[in-house]
C-alpha cells in the first residue's frame, strides 16, 4: 500500500512521546537508541537488496562474507539482529534484551560500527519498543525511504531540544543546495563540525544520481566533538551504506586528520558566534598561529572567521567549500572585516547565496551560504564573485519552517553552473524556471536575484560579502532600508545566541542545585 512518509515519521514520533512519560531518561539519552531501530530497519532492507544480488554469484556450499556484503554497501546482519526476527519474537520474549543482543551482534560482525550500536535497552519498556518496531514493520516502502524516516525523525528531535542552528542537525534542503554548487563527484570530503553527517549522506546522494558508486568515489572524514553525536553520524553512515572516519575531536584545538591542505571538498554548518575559545591555544611557542587558521585570528570574542580560516585551510589547490555562515559575518568590522579583505584578496571567494528567515529548525533568522574554490583562484574568475539573493525562494513547509524544493536546488545550482560555464541541468525540473529568468541566453545578472561583483565593487562596499548589497531589487520591488534591516538582523542573531546560552546555563544552575539538595 502507498504510505505518506511524513504521517508515518510523525506517528513515530509520537510513539516515541511514550519514553517521555514512561521512563526516566532525557530526550538526548534516547534519542540514539530510537534512531538505531529505525536504522536497523534500513540496514535489513539493504542487506536483503544485497543478499539477493550475492546468491546470483554464491551457489551451493558457497556462502557470502560479512566482507562480501560491505562491498556492496549493506551492513551484514547476523540472525538474531534482523529486524524481522525482533518484529517476530512473542511478548513472553524479553524484547529490551533481545536488542541488545543483536546490537552487539551487529558490532561483532561489522567492525566500522564499534561503540555506535546502543546496548541501553533494558531501560526502556517492551511495551514502547514493541510499539516502535509495529510502526517500522514491513511497508509497501521502496528504495531508501527508510533513509528519510530517520533523516526526518532526527530533524524531529533537533526541533524540539536544540537550542542552537548547526550543533545537531542542517535541514536537507539546505545540505542539498550546498552539495549542489560544490558538486563532490570525487574526492576527499571534510567535514570539522559534522553533527548527525548529513553533509556526507547528500553528498552519497548527489554521486548516486550522477550514476556512480558513492562508496568509490567518496572518502569520508569528520570531527564532532560530543561523543553521542559522533555515534548518530556513524550510524546515519551506515544506514546510508557509508563508512568514514569520524573522530570525537574539538576541531579549535585538535587536528586528527592533519587538515591541511589535505581535502577535495569541506562542508560544514559550524556554531555561530561562538564566544569563549582559548584562542592563546592556537598560536605555538614561536608565536605563530596555526596553519590551520589561514585567515589568522580575530580580535574579537566571536569564532566565524576562525571557522572560515580552518576551511579554507583544509582545501587542496583545486578544492572546494561551501559552508553556513551566521549573515552578521558578511558585514563584520574590525578585524573581522581585515580577514575578510584577505579572504577576497586571495580569490577564492566563488559564491555567496542568503536565504530566507526560517529555513532552520531551531533559528528563525536568515543565513548565508559561503563557497570558496580555490581553482578559481588561478584562472579567469579569480576577479569576481557570484552574489545569489535567494531569500524569496522557498515552499512553506508551515508557519515556521521553509524549505527548497528539488526545483528550487536545480535552478540556483544552475545559476552557478552557467557562471562557470557548465552545463545546466533540468532533471528535478527547474527548466521552465530557467527559461522563464534568463530565456535562451547564457549567464547575466538578473536584478533582485544575481549578480557578478568584481574585487573593486566589493571593496568599494567595504569588503562587504552581503548578497543584498551588490543584487539589487527586481523591477517593481522597492528598495528596503537595507542597512537597518542588517542592523536588525544582527541586534536579533546576538540576541538568539544570548537566549541560547541562557537557557543552557539555567540547566547546568538546575542540575547543581539538585545535586546540592540530593
Amino acid at each position: 500500500m502507498a504510505v505518506d512518509l511524513q504521517d508515518l515519521s510523525r506517528r513515530l514520533f509520537q510513539a516515541a512521546n511514550q519514553l517521555w512519560t514512561n521512563t526516566a531518561l532525557r530526550p538526548d539519552q534516547y534519542a540514539q537508541p530510537v534512531l538505531a531501530l529505525i536504522a536497523l530497519r534500513q540496514m535489513e532492507a539493504k542487506f536483503d537488496q544485497v543478499h539477493g544480488e550475492l546468491a546470483e554469484t554464491f551457489t551451493g556450499r558457497l556462502k557470502p562474507t560479512p566482507q562480501d556484503y560491505h562491498g556492496h554497501g549493506a551492513v551484514y546482519l547476523p540472525d538474531n539482529a534482523r529486524f524481522s526476527y525482533l518484529l517476530s519474537l512473542p511478548e513472553t520474549e524479553d524484547l529490551a534484551e533481545a536488542l541488545n543482543e543483536a546490537m552487539k551482534g551487529i558490532t561483532e560482525h561489522n567492525p566500522d560500527l564499534a561503540g555506535v550500536m546502543p546496548q541501553g535497552y533494558g531501560s526502556l519498556p517492551d511495551k514502547v519498543l514493541r510499539e516502535l518496531l509495529r510502526i517500522l514493520q514491513p511497508l509497501d516502502i521502496g528504495g531508501d525511504a527508510y533513509g528519510v524516516i530517520f533523516e526526518y525523525f532526527m530533524g524531529e528531535f533537533a526541533s524540539a531540544y536544540m537550542q542552537k542552528g548547526g550543533e545537531y542537525f542542517t535541514p536537507s534542503s539546505i545540505v542539498k543546495l550546498i552539495v549542489e554548487v560544490i558538486e563532490p563527484y570525487h574526492g576527499k570530503i571534510f567535514d570539522p563540525a559534522c553533527g548527525s553527517g548529513g553533509m556526507f549522506v547528500h553528498s552519497a546522494d548527489f554521486v548516486k544520481r550522477h550514476h556512480k558508486t558513492p562508496s568509490r568515489e567518496l572518502s569520508v572524514y569528520g570531527i564532532e566533538k560530543m561523543e553521542d553525536t559522533q555515534k548518530l553520524c556513524r550510524l546515519n553512515l551506515a544506514v546510508h551504506g557509508l563508512s568514514g572516519d569520524i573522530v570525537v575531536a574539538n576541531s579549535y584545538y585538535e587536528d586528527p586528520h592533519q587538515m591541511v591542505g589535505k581535502f577535495d571538498f569541506v562542508m560544514a554548518n559550524p556554531p555561530f558566534n561562538q564566544s569563549q575559545v582559548d584562542t592563546e591555544r592556537l598560536v605555538n611557542d614561536a608565536g605563530h598561529v596555526d596553519a590551520r587558521f589561514s585567515l589568522g585570528i580575530p580580535k574579537v570574542g566571536n569564532a566565524n572567521y576562525l571557522w572560515v580560516g580552518l576551511f579554507h585551510a583544509a582545501l587542496n589547490d583545486t578544492g572546494r567549500a561551501g559552508f553556513v555562515m551566521a549573515n552578521s559575518a558578511s558585514d563584520a568590522g574590525g578585524s573581522e572585516r581585515e580577514l575578510r579583505k584577505k579572504l577576497v584578496q586571495s580569490g577564492s571567494v566563488d559564491v555567496i547565496i542568503s536565504t530566507s528567515p526560517k529555513m532552520f529548525f531551531t533559528v528563525s533568522l536568515p543565513v548565508t551560504l559561503w563557497f570558496l574554490d580555490k581553482a578559481k583562484a588561478k584562472g579567469e574568475r579569480a576577479d569576481e564573485v557570484l552574489f545569489i539573493d535567494a531569500r524569496n525562494i522557498y515552499r512553506e513547509v508551515g508557519r515556521a519552517h521553509r524549505e527548497y524544493t528539488p526545483e528550487h536546488i536545480e535552478f540556483i545550482g544552475n545559476i552557478v553552473r552557467m557562471w562557470r560555464g557548465e552545463e545546466v541541468e533540468t532533471e528535478l525540473g527547474s527548466a521552465d524556471l530557467m527559461v522563464e529568468t534568463f530565456g535562451d541566453d547564457s549567464f547575466k545578472d538578473i536584478p533582485g536575484l544575481c549578480k557578478v561583483a568584481s574585487r573593486s565593487e566589493i571593496e568599494a562596499q567595504d569588503w562587504s560579502l552581503n548578497p543584498g548589497r551588490y543584487v539589487g531589487v527586481a523591477a517593481g520591488e522597492q528598495i528596503d532600508d537595507v542597512d537597518f534591516k542588517e542592523r536588525l538582523e544582527g541586534l536579533q542573531e546576538e540576541l538568539e545566541v544570548l537566549n541560547a546560552e541562557a537557557a543552557r546555563l539555567q540547566e547546568v544552575i538546575a542540575a547543581n542545585v539538585a545535586e546540592v539538595l540530593a
